[in-house]
């Protein structure tokens, strides 16, 4: 059976191809980091100018590097808390900051990024902790007059979504307040490996199955054979959640927990809309300067975020307004 790639995606994974290969697991973990965040930030170039500013999340007894993107100066937004992939193992702001200043751009509200504590030196619950930590940071109103907490959204990709997913069950379940949205782009959320979509693509597109399976145990440590509930929050109860943005790529093995999520979203009552963009692997948002279905996921997730907060609002916000 024939795989549809996309075009400029078969483009962009000849030339990732013909560079040397590096095996992450084999290295020293601060070798590892420093190799997978440096061919990361590559991918930032050409992403949107806007204002950014560096603001340390005080909290957990640590203190975390977090990052606010402004698309209008002197404008108060609504705020998106971005949350990065990395597979709970690598990422910063650093590596994802054209992710954000293209959702930034694209929605018309601030995007607060931070850095989460990393596994296996980390392992859950402290990445969730973080997560949990910078979202309260943010609500108390420590990012400043020209963001509006009362209008906020979460967003994250790959582990960065299973942490997203994951805190607002612990906040529905503490009885905190929950984002009026969230989107959530390729995630994964729970170590199921025996999936359709690992079967066809866990081997050749970038993200492996075996690669994953690392990642789940850099996160779940000792708990790798029984996740705790917030660690696979698929299994978790996804009643009375915010309506949902889901997404994931045709090419990537984590593609059937997407589908699963949504299958459970539905079967709880939930509200969501579920994106399925075909020829496109596993952590293409970072590709967006170069890959037009991935400009696509960030425009739809940011269209998705603007309206639920308008409706959360009751009114159609100014803020948005002339933005791309």
């Amino acid at each position: 059976m024939s795989v549809f790639v996309d075009p400029q995606m078969a483009r962009i994974l000849a030339d990732m191809a013909a560079a040397p290969s590096v095996d992450f697991k084999t290295l020293p973990i601060a070798e590892a980091r420093a190799s997978a965040d440096a061919a990361s930030i590559a991918w930032n170039e050409g992403a949107p100018a806007m204002p950014a500013r560096d603001i340390a999340v005080t909290a957990v007894g640590v203190s975390l590097r977090g990052r606010l993107y402004h698309p209008k100066p002197g404008a108060i937004c609504p705020v998106i808390v971005y949350v990065h992939g990395g597979g709970w193992t690598f990422g910063s702001v650093d590596t994802h900051d054209g992710t954000m200043r293209n959702l930034a751009a694209a929605s018309g509200c601030a995007v607060f990024g931070f850095d989460y504590r990393l596994a296996p030196e980390h392992p859950f619950p402290v990445p969730l902790e973080d997560t949990l930590a910078a979202i309260a940071f943010v609500l108390k109103g420590e990012l400043g007059p020209e963001v509006d907490v009362r209008r906020w959204a979460l967003a994250g990709d790959s582990a960065g979504a299973t942490l997203a997913l994951a805190a607002m069950i612990h906040r529905r379940d503490a009885g905190l307040s929950l984002p009026a949205t969230a989107a959530l782009f390729y995630g994964c959320y729970a170590p199921d490996f025996e999936t359709g979509s690992h079967a066809r693509f866990g081997e050749g597109y970038l993200l492996t199955t075996v690669n994953m399976r690392w990642y789940w145990r850099n996160y779940l440590g000792p708990a790798f054979a029984a996740p705790p509930r917030l660690a696979a929050p698929l299994h978790a109860d996804l009643a009375g959640l915010p309506p949902l943005y889901l997404t994931a790529g045709g090419l990537d093995p984590l593609a059937d927990d997407t589908i699963r999520l949504a299958e459970r979203l539905a079967a709880a009552g939930g509200a969501f809309r579920h994106d399925h963009v075909p020829g496109v692997v596993h952590g293409c948002l970072r590709m967006s300067g170069k890959l037009a279905p991935a400009r696509g996921m960030i425009a739809a997730a940011a269209a998705y975020i603007t309206e639920r907060l308008q409706e959360t609002s009751g009114e159609r916000m100014p803020w948005n307004a002339g933005l791309s």
